[in-house]
């Protein structure tokens, strides 16, 4: 497994990310820390969660519980310092703290009771899980209009929070702080008050990328490259859409899709056959799909990190061994072509 300097932090990650979000719904207590084993035996050594995980669905009575069930692998197997933690404070919603935005108060109030429930003193990675004043992600890209919004207000609420994060620093309990969920102004505007304030950088962004999802490859892209803000891509097989698994429009018991039947709006009349123009890439150089589609992550002109999830350990096995996959100009070449066929599935 190769690792990377995880942008300016000091910090040193494995190219892929354990992403945690069905443990407590679809994944036990049990299941979860058979895939941390996994994927600790396997070299990956950076770990991805949220205090509003686990999803599908997010409910505010399991709210934490993927929290806690890292903090009891913890507890049971130690070496704490072997792991670069990443969790996410929550933004403005329905579940926690309904209809409340993100301040500096929060953001301590939230931290504290993720390090509870890790059972942990300190979190590498802390990040905004999505701005206050809304996003272009989740499909919302058809529907966010950037109007109304308070550029003094947002100011000094994002100074709010960067000074908390300062202090935080200071007492050691988070080590960097990221982003999710943002868009290119909003993480210039980060960086430009850190630097002008001289308060912690944002160090990353967690958003949505894949080969069905490539929002991040134009202005982000540079932002990224210039900025060394790696992209931490979440979602890297479009919620198994990329497997192949519901091909021909099936539901798999026990899938994601079982529990959220459009996935989120990314089942449209357009997605299926992108996906199987993908499957057929894959199928033609002898590759297995999951890997390719996790592999053509890692080679983007600007840092990418995927964030793999699974629900069963032969899934994980499968994903992980995409860190072992180098694709050839020849499979770049069909993907772009497919990407130039079907650009905006969803």
């Amino acid at each position: 497994m190769k690792t990377l300097s995880l942008g300016k932090t000091g910090l040193t990650v494995s190219e892929l990310c354990l992403g945690t979000m069905t443990w407590g719904t679809q994944n036990s207590e049990a299941e979860g820390h058979a895939q941390m084993d996994l994927a600790l035996d396997a070299g990956v050594n950076f770990w991805d969660t949220a205090e509003m995980y686990p999803v599908n669905p997010v409910r505010a009575e399991t709210a934490g519980r993927t929290e806690e069930i890292i903090g009891s692998w913890f507890a049971a197997r130690g070496g704490r310092d072997r792991i670069v933690l990443a969790t996410k404070v929550t933004g403005k919603g329905p579940i926690l703290r309904p209809g409340e935005v993100t301040t500096g108060a929060t953001l301590r109030a939230a931290c504290e009771a993720s390090l509870k429930r890790l059972q942990t003193d300190y979190i590498d990675l802390y990040q905004l899980h999505w701005p206050n004043r809304g996003s272009y992600h989740f499909r919302q890209s058809w529907t966010y209009a950037p109007k109304g919004i308070d550029k003094v207000a947002e100011t000094a609420n994002m100074t709010d929070i960067l000074t908390t994060a300062q202090a935080l620093v200071a007492e050691g309990k988070v080590r960097a702080i990221g982003l999710s969920n943002e868009s290119v102004w909003g993480a210039a505007r980060w960086l430009h008050l850190a630097d002008t304030l001289g308060l912690p950088r944002v160090a990353t962004v967690q958003n949505e990328y894949s080969l069905l999802c490539r929002q991040f490859d134009t202005d982000w892209a540079e932002l990224s490259v210039v900025e060394d803000m790696p992209l931490l891509a979440f979602s890297p097989l479009a919620t198994g859409l990329l497997s192949g698994k519901y091909a021909g429009d099936v539901v798999p018991d026990g899938s994601r899709r079982s529990l959220n039947p459009d996935l989120s709006g990314r089942i449209t009349s357009r997605v299926f056959p992108a996906v199987a123009a993908y499957l057929g890439v894959a199928a033609r150089h002898g590759l297995d799909p999951c890997q390719m589609a996790i592999a053509f992550c890692r080679t983007r002109p600007f840092t990418t990190i995927p964030i793999i999830g699974a629900t069963t350990i032969e899934q994980l096995k499968t994903n992980i061994g995409a860190a072992g996959i180098t694709l050839s100009s020849e499979v770049m070449a069909d993907i772009a072509e497919t990407h130039r066929a079907h650009p905006w599935p969803y």
